[in-house]
Order: C-alpha cells, then sequence, then structure tokens
C-alpha cells in the first residue's frame, strides 16, 4: 500500500505524519525547546550506583540524571546465554566517566535510558563499533540476498581490524559501492567521535542525530513512499540535498507544497491527531474501542456498542472483535503508545473465532517499524502485549494532567462537596461560640446548598447557634471549598 510522507515545519515544532489513502497512520512530533534525544552520544559521569537493582544514574548533562541497567552495559552479541552477569559495582563506580548513547526518551519522571552498546544508524547499515558483531535485517526474506548482503558486509569488515555492522531493510538490492560507501562514513563519524571524547569533560554531547525531518529520510522511506510534501522551503532544500546524496532514486517524490491553506489542514491531519487524543475510538460496525493510558500499562476495552449483527450473539461477538483487531495496531502506532497493553475482547466461546482474531492482530502488526510481542487469548478473553517504547506518547506529549481532576478523569459530584463541607463544619463547630459561619465554593456546590440541601445548611445552623453565610467563588473548581470562622468583635 503506497504512502504519502507530509512534513510541517515551523519555529516552534516540525511535524511528519505518514498517511496511507488518506488516513493518518503515524505522527512523528519534535518541539524546538525539547528535541529528541535517542540516538545521540554523551560523555557522562556516574553520579550513583544502585547495587540492589543492578543499575546506575548517570550524569549526561540533562535535566534528569539518566538510568542505565547492567544489560546495557554488557555487550549481548559477544555473549551466550550461559555466561554468567557480573554485578553493577564490579564494572562502575561512582565518579566513572564512560561513553553512552540515549535508547530512549525520558518520559514522565523518568530520566533517559541509556547503553553503552553504542551504534550509529545510515541509511542502509548501523554501525557497531565496539563488537564483530553481522546482521540482516529480519524484514529482508530473501535467503539469496540476505547471503549476498552478508558476503558484502564480510568484505567491508575484513578491510579494517573487524568492526560490526547491521544491514538495514533500505539496503535490500542496493550495490556494494552503496553500502560501501555508507560504511566508510560511519566509520568516520565513529573516530570524530572518539577524537571528540578525549577533549572535552563530562558530562558533554560528542554526537547528536539527526534532526526530526531528516531521520524520517533516512529511517522511513521506502520503495512504498509515493510523494513527500514538505510546507517549508528551507526545509524542501535541506531535504532535497539529503536525497541527492544519499537516495537519489527518491528525489523526484520531494515536492514543496504551494498552497496557502496550511498543508496539515488540506489533508485534514489536524482533526485525525485530535482524535487520535480521545479515549473512544468508533468502529465502523458500530461498535468502539476504549483506550486508557496509565502509569504502568495501557488497556484497550472492546464493545459491541450499537452493532446487533444478522445472525447471533456469537457472530456479532466474532465480528466486533475481528474488526477490533484490525484497527488496534493503527491505533497503537498513531498514538505512539508503547509498553505493556492489555486488550479486553469480548469473550469468545468458538476456538477458531479466538484463532481468527488473534491472527488478525498480528496481521495488523507486521507493518509495525517497532517490535511486539503478543500473547494468546486468554480465558477471560485478555491479550497481553508489549510493544518497544522510546517515545512519549502522542497523548503525554501533547496533554498535561488536568487541573481539576489531577489526571483521574473525574471531579467528586457536586454532593460529595457538600458533604464534605459539612463535615468540616462539624469538626470545626466547638471553636465558634459567636458569630457567623462563611463557605466559599464553586457556582454548582452553592446552588446545591441553597437548594437541596438547604434543611442541612439550616439545621447545622441552629446547632452551632452561629449563623452560615454562602459566596460563590468562581475561581473555585467543583471540588474546592473553605470554611471561614467570622468572630464578631
Amino acid at each position: 500500500m503506497s504512502e504519502e510522507i507530509i512534513i510541517n515545519v515551523t519555529q516552534h515544532e516540525s511535524r511528519v505524519a505518514v498517511v496511507e489513502q488518506g488516513l493518518l497512520q503515524e505522527i512523528f512530533i519534535e518541539r524546538s525547546h525539547t528535541p529528541g534525544t535517542v540516538g545521540n552520544i554523551y560523555k557522562g559521569r556516574v553520579i550513583r550506583i544502585l547495587p540492589g537493582m543492578q543499575s546506575a544514574f548517570v550524569d549526561i548533562g540533562q535535566e534528569r540524571t539518566a538510568f542505565i541497567h547492567i544489560s546495557d552495559l554488557v555487550d549481548s552479541h559477544s555473549r551466550s546465554p550461559d555466561d554468567a552477569t557480573p554485578t553493577i559495582a564490579e564494572v562502575l563506580h561512582d565518579g566513572q566517566e564512560l561513553l553512552v548513547q540515549v535508547t530512549k526518551e525520558p518520559i514522565g519522571t523518568k530520566g533517559a535510558r541509556i547503553t553503552t552498546n553504542l551504534s550509529l544508524a545510515s541509511r542502509y547499515l548501523v554501525y557497531l563499533p565496539n563488537t564483530h558483531h553481522i546482521g540482516i535485517s529480519q524484514r529482508i526474506e530473501s535467503d539469496p540476498e540476505r547471503e549476498r548482503l552478508k558476503d558484502i558486509l564480510l568484505a567491508i569488515q575484513s578491510e579494517e581490524s573487524g568492526d560490526g555492522f547491521i544491514v538495514r531493510t533500505a539496503a535490500e538490492d542496493v550495490d556494494p559501492e552503496g553500502i560501501g560507501r555508507d560504511a566508510a562514513a560511519l566509520r568516520g563519524r565513529w573516530a570524530r567521535v572518539l577524537a571528540e571524547s578525549g577533549q572535552v569533560q563530562a558530562p558533554s554531547m560528542l554526537y547528536e542525530d539527526l534532526p526530526l525531518p531528516l531521520r524520517i529520510m533516512r529511517d522511513i522511506i521506502n520503495g512504498e513512499t509515493r510523494r513527500i510534501r514538505v510546507d517549508r522551503h528551507a526545509t524542501f532544500k535541506t531535504l532535497h540535498q539529503f536525497i541527492d546524496d544519499f537516495i537519489p532514486d527518491c528525489a523526484p517524490r520531494l515536492e514543496l507544497a504551494a498552497n496557502e491553506t496550511p498543508l496539515f489542514d488540506e489533508h485534514n491531519l489536524e482533526d485525525q491527531i485530535d482524535a487520535a487524543l480521545d479515549r473512544r475510538v468508533d468502529l465502523r460496525s458500530g461498535g468502539y474501542l476504549i483506550i486508557d493510558q496509565t502509569e504502568a500499562m495501557t488497556t484497550v476495552d472492546v464493545n459491541t456498542g450499537a452493532f446487533v449483527g444478522r445472525r447471533d450473539l456469537e457472530e456479532t461477538i466474532y465480528r466486533t472483535n475481528l474488526e477490533a483487531a484490525a484497527v488496534i495496531p493503527r491505533q497503537l502506532r498513531l498514538r505512539s503508545i508503547g509498553g505493556i497493553v492489555i486488550i479486553d475482547f469480548i469473550d469468545m466461546v468458538d476456538e477458531e473465532h479466538k484463532r481468527q482474531v488473534l491472527r488478525s492482530l498480528e496481521k495488523g502488526q507486521q507493518s509495525d517499524r517497532v517490535k511486539w510481542k503478543v500473547t494468546r487469548i486468554s480465558e477471560l478473553g485478555l491479550v497481553e502485549m508489549t510493544r518497544k517504547r522510546t517515545h512519549e506518547s502522542l497523548l503525554r506529549m501533547v496533554c498535561e494532567p488536568c487541573e481539576y481532576c489531577n489526571g483521574r478523569g473525574y471531579v467528586k459530584t457536586a454532593e460529595s462537596v457538600c458533604l464534605e463541607i459539612f463535615k468540616e463544619i462539624q469538626r470545626r463547630a466547638l471553636r465558634w461560640k459567636e458569630g457567623h459561619c462563611l463557605i466559599m465554593a464553586s457556582q454548582g456546590v452553592i446552588d446545591r446548598l441553597l437548594d437541596e440541601e438547604a434543611p442541612c445548611v439550616a439545621e447545622l445552623s441552629d446547632t452551632m447557634g452561629a449563623e452560615i453565610r454562602l459566596q460563590v467563588e468562581p475561581s473555585y473548581s467543583q471540588e474546592q471549598f473553605d470554611v471561614v470562622a467570622m468572630i464578631h468583635d
């Protein structure tokens, strides 16, 4: 299926949308004040060892210290499963300086995740300077092609002391000269990183990955990319130069949008981005999904909704689950949801129906550029899966917790707040010998105190022997209130 890449760059942010047949599949956003750090290489300093967690905190010059686990300190390519894992204290000590690379952006309150297994990416290769590993992208399925690429890498490797490479999917059917140029460029880049590392103090950044539009050109553009549209002339020139240098076959696909209409509006992408922030996703059949993101995991609940089917209940449930399984992979990509995902399908009895639903889910994830792992459907109709997370989700990137509910998604009812006010008055009633009590609250709460709760207010006033006055505070949320004792002189 052909896709379009839509690139919008302003002074404040860069946005790249991947669109198929008018439908937004992925959205990448990078704000100017918080540029991406995944792929960046730093000279860091260990500031704290955590023996109980086999981890350490490393200062790389960011606002929050980065986190490294013992598994990120050991070369997975050169170890066998039987090798004993050393303790963190055997590998690191406080104050130690080391070269690290960011593998996961800071998410929530957590700092960046880093590794000492460094790599540098180009269009066709990933360079592994500290290992002899040779690898081929799993997406290249042809055995003869895999052997051809392996032979090319071995020839490149034999020219030097034996550094490591992984062939990327884009290298399929590429001539040896093109792959060789990439290898030489990566070796030169690594030599510059090493040279600079000896000249700077920790913490310092030694290598910064490409800006978002260029990363998209390097990592995403493929044979299915039909068109690349850009709305800024300076960005167009930069991309044109990059494409001419590295992927000249794609040059005719790049175009500068000339319309006065904003590019994302022209493709109806703003509305689709807003829709990706909603909890509810409607299905064509009339069913719907509810997607909730929490700190620990994301849950997806499948509901039949208005879909009543044409035959029987089991068939209705099966059709709803089947449609949901086809929609969920796109929703996870679009929302940039990673980590643990629990999908609550509607309970099915037929085992073949379960297999077909799971097969549809797995088929949808095949086009995802991010690694998945899916389990079988449990007896409760649940599917547990993981999706590699390297960035904040779309929701967390463009939204913040509601100041009124603090992210709960709910606020206390006016009735509940009134009851809390009564309890507060009763706690403090003994202190009020004379005078009056002033209740300050939101309009909705005051309205209830004047209406449904008026008898309770009158009873409290008589019990205390004090007048209770009410005052609307327009700036208060529904849960906010103050009870103030006004003592007469």
